[in-house]
């Protein structure tokens, strides 16, 4: 393999594990490199309790709301110091919004139906987040409007648009991909971690029975018989998700 300032690496097995944009996948599979906008975004903030009146409301678990056209997921994390001490902890939410594609695309964060990059502060309109702040005050009930509201003041938000890719393969010769650069599901799947975490096993599985005998390559089409059609349900379930979002939305 060469890289982009021409060093040359040699290796029994290539692994790709790049992430959604993944340049190995190009290798697996180049008739289908890429994975495609999904037709949304998700705007994710993260404040501390601490600055919340109404942080007593916060549920033990992921809070789950649908207003009108979007929905957002409201979340508790460790706190900056690990502390999970009520009053402590940190508040995320992510908001699920088909409304802003026009920006994405102007903005260059979607190319064609590539996702190419998020959308960071800096990077979104006064305009916009003007409309956010009215749209959180009627849309979602406290704390959760209180958090956002919060991340609206002091710009910190971030806009990545959802890219999705459902595999025909896994595995081309030596090259092998795994996590985001196999299969990238929505965020609503709730299981793009754990899936990786399969592939990892598998593969590495496939690998070591390659190295007691039989060549990488042959082993490698193993890894892709036990989890092509695992990975694949999966993305298509969270289609079903995005298909519907996109439709209430347009």
């Amino acid at each position: 393999m060469t890289t982009s300032d021409q060093q040359t690496f040699r290796g029994d097995v290539v692994i790709g594990a790049d992430g959604h944009g993944s340049v190995v996948r190009g290798g697996v599979a180049p008739d289908k490199p890429d994975a495609t906008f999904a037709g949304y975004l998700i705007w994710l903030g993260l404040t501390n309790e601490s600055s919340l009146a109404s942080s007593r409301r916060l549920p033990r678990e992921v809070d789950i709301l649908s207003g009108g056209e979007d929905y957002l997921l409201g979340y508790l994390l460790p706190g900056p110091d690990g502390s999970v001490a009520p009053g402590s902890r940190q508040v995320g939410w992510a908001w699920y919004d088909a409304s802003h594609n026009d920006l994405l695309r102007e903005t260059g964060s979607v190319v064609g139906y590539v996702v190419r990059r998020s959308r960071t502060s800096a990077d979104i309109p006064e305009a916009t987040f003007r409309e956010f702040a009215d749209k959180a005050e009627d849309l979602w009930p406290s704390p959760w409007r209180e958090a956002i509201l919060d991340c609206i003041e002091r710009r910190a938000v971030i806009g990545t648009p959802i890219a999705e890719y459902v595999p025909d393969k896994l595995v081309n010769g030596r090259l092998a991909l795994v996590g985001d650069a196999a299969h990238v599901p929505t965020p609503m799947t709730g299981s793009g971690f754990s899936a990786s975490l399969y592939d990892a096993e598998a593969v590495a599985e496939s690998v070591a029975v390659g190295v007691r005998g039989s060549t990488v390559a042959h082993a490698l089409t193993g890894y892709e018989r036990k989890r092509l059609g695992n990975v694949r349900g999966m993305v298509q379930s969270g289609q079903q998700f995005s298909r519907s979002f996109t439709g209430r939305a347009a």
